[in-house]
């Protein structure tokens, strides 16, 4: 059984931040492998369903961001997940909007959610990294994270939750790096053909 949470704050306030894409890919797990209803439970959402034949339970904390551990170590305690079977979707600025990397372990990179869920858990759970990009200036990124995406950014984001969604068995399987080319793959923009030069009149060149 895993224990898959998506990181996000609670409220509609939040709903399309930047930070709260987390909170997006759980929901569009929920839709593509036809997951039970959300519930109230460990001051937290929880839905349940089966992906690539291994039970899963998706939570999206309830608290804010700051204090995700308390719900996650709560639910993994009750239903006696190790660590080692919690995955972690959570927003990365250090990558480029639209990318995605699978790590196992690792510090907290200034992100408050991961820093309290490792405070109560240690670190040593898989964090599926969804790629926002960097307003560039360290000053600028709590004002970043907690805005909405922009329209522009609908042109990745909505792909790629799809390819999450889609490729999600293989992460469930313990098949990270497949899963991570597998998205790679969906996500990518189509390739553009290249007409052939005509052919030149009959009798040209001869």
């Amino acid at each position: 059984m895993l224990l898959v949470v998506g990181l996000g704050n609670p409220g509609p306030e939040y709903a399309r931040n930047r930070h709260n894409i987390g909170f997006m890919a759980a929901d569009a797990l929920v839709r593509r492998h036809s997951f039970g209803p959300w519930r109230a439970k460990f001051q937290a959402e929880l839905a349940e369903g089966t992906i690539g034949g291994e039970r899963v339970l998706l939570l999206k904390p309830m608290t804010y961001m700051n204090v995700s551990g308390q719900p996650v170590a709560a639910a993994a305690r009750f239903l006696k997940v190790p660590v080692a079977d919690i995955v972690v979707i959570h927003a990365e600025l250090d990558l480029a909007p639209g990318k995605l990397k699978v790590k196992r372990g690792g510090g907290a990179g200034g992100h408050n959610g991961l820093r309290s869920i490792d405070a109560h858990l240690g670190p040593d759970y898989r964090r599926v990294r969804l790629g926002i990009g960097h307003p560039g200036d360290k000053d600028r990124v709590s004002g970043y994270v907690l805005h909405d995406f922009a329209k522009a950014d609908q042109v990745w984001l909505d792909p790629l939750l799809d390819a999450v969604a889609d490729a999600f068995p293989l992460l469930a399987k313990g098949e990270d790096a497949p899963f991570m080319t597998r998205v790679s793959l969906l996500t990518a923009p189509p390739k553009v053909k290249k007409d052939k030069p005509p052919l030149p009149p009959a009798g040209e060149g001869s």
